[in-house]
């Protein structure tokens, strides 16, 4: 059995708006009144996202003093993951057909998340996700979970999916994150980082994934590829 382990935000879901909606709420409460400031692009946002600038930076190339910027990065983490803004987040199209493709193909799927209980559940219902993760395929934080950073979150998670699981005769992650490559590279899991989510191509060069791909469908391709190869 084949046994694909995907992040949900970036391989699955487009959360570009929901970051970028966030910003500009946050620049509009930090900033003083009638104090100009530079409002990014969303293009713009995103490639500085993308690159992992810190939120500070970003507030500072929007024209806030470093006062702001700091209040300004407060602000955006304890917001970017609540639900009223979670709505802006769409499934990519790709993303789903290639799901449906898995699903008919009996690759066990699993989705392996940073998002909370709640977080997950509402994207669920929103876009009629659940058919394709069941219950005990799916790996997400609690709703009252702690969290420190999801580069250490995140192999704890990957652990305790590896722990019940039942065995499979091969597995793959699929993320976008350096949080995704580290949680696979410390379980000794092969690893695809994708560039439809928060990451560049060379952030994600840096941790050293065994592929680089566009997508979640050409991530799958090239899955499918290396395992032909060797048998």
């Amino acid at each position: 059995m084949l046994r694909l382990i995907t992040d949900f935000d970036g391989p699955i879901m487009d959360v570009s708006e929901r970051y970028y909606r966030v910003y500009q709420f946050c620049l509009e409460q930090t900033k003083r009144p009638e104090q100009p400031v530079r409002e990014l692009s969303k293009s713009k946002f995103w490639e500085l996202k993308r690159a992992k600038v810190p939120e500070r930076r970003i507030g500072i190339l929007s024209g806030l003093d470093e006062a702001q910027a700091r209040e300004f990065a407060r602000l955006r983490r304890q917001t970017v993951h609540t639900l009223p803004y979670l709505v802006y987040d769409r499934p990519i199209p790709s993303a789903v057909e290639t799901l449906e493709r898995l699903q008919k193909q009996g690759i066990d799927l699993v989705v392996m998340t940073m998002r909370r209980v709640r977080e997950l559940e509402a994207a669920f219902e929103q876009y009629d996700l659940r058919k394709f993760f069941p219950s005990d395929r799916c790996y997400c934080l609690s709703d009252d979970y702690v969290k420190t950073a999801d580069v250490e979150d995140k192999p704890l998670l990957m652990e305790k999916a590896l722990r019940e699981l039942p065995l499979a005769v091969d597995t793959w992650m699929i993320g976008d994150t350096e949080a995704d490559i580290i949680a696979a590279k410390t379980h000794n899991i092969k690893v695809v980082g994708v560039l439809s989510g928060i990451r560049d191509r060379e952030r994600l060069e840096e941790y050293q994934p065994d592929y680089i791909a566009k997508n979640l469908g050409e991530a799958v391709d090239l899955v499918m590829s290396a395992i032909h190869a060797i048998s």
